[in-house]
């Protein structure tokens, strides 16, 4: 059983939410801001969380930044606004997946189904992927699901783990955003040129000396991204 922490400060959403989830078998919790949302995922093995980002005492967004600096568990943020603005803020704070309210019950499940499978299972890689991948100074460990950079620990998202995982599978394989999407978020691609490049920065951000001019991710224009082969 999967259990999901939803945060928002609206009790009739967080009841109807409860609805949904429940109805998939899944245990919820509950919290109405993100002070309490710390204090359950202190005391709960929590396995995703639905967090909104306007609330009162702690919002979304500082909530989001506190849970990245100690776990990896899938994020799905909410907002009143749909405005991309909005979605890029959240995407860049670390949350995997944005919805905009009012929204379908039906997507909020499909969506986190989605973000559970692809936080349980390893991806499916189109050329081999072996249990250590080393690109110059970059290492990735599939098994362990860690990422070394010159020897150091890089902290990562679990969505961030894939989209790298996935290029430097296929070194020198160009991916566009669409197929990065669809092979990493598992589902039809559909309006994400955002949730895919503002991803893409963060790991950039994370890896790259000089996000300027990167080393490891390259951008292929009109095409996509692919991490070179070593010549």
């Amino acid at each position: 059983m999967f259990n999901v922490l939803v945060v928002d400060d609206e009790k009739e959403i967080r009841d109807a939410i409860d609805i949904y989830l429940r109805g998939e078998g899944m245990k919820v919790f509950k919290a109405q801001d993100g002070v309490e949302a710390l204090e359950i995922l202190d005391r709960e093995k929590i396995h995703l969380i639905v967090l909104d980002i306007m609330m009162p005492r702690m919002d979304g967004i500082k909530t989001c930044l506190k849970i990245r600096e100690k776990r990896n568990l899938p994020i799905i943020m909410l907002s009143a606004k749909g405005e991309d603005s909005d979605k890029i803020l959240g995407l860049n704070v670390g949350a995997d997946d944005y919805i905009a309210k009012p929204f379908n019950h039906l997507e909020l499940v499909a969506r986190v189904k989605s973000q559970l499978r692809r936080y349980q299972k390893p991806l499916e890689m189109e050329g081999e992927s072996p249990d250590i991948i080393e690109v110059k100074d970059l290492v990735i460990n599939n098994k362990e699901k860690t990422i070394y950079l010159r020897g150091d620990e890089v902290k990562v998202t679990a969505t961030e783990f894939k989209i790298l995982q996935l290029l430097a599978s296929n070194l020198g394989k160009v991916f566009s955003i669409k197929e990065i999407y669809e092979k990493v978020w598992e589902e039809p691609f559909y309006r994400s040129e955002n949730t895919v490049t503002v991803h893409i920065r963060r790991i950039r951000e994370k890896i790259e000396l000089n996000t300027k001019d990167p080393e490891y991710i390259k951008v292929v224009w009109g095409v996509g991204y692919k991490i070179e082969r070593e010549n």
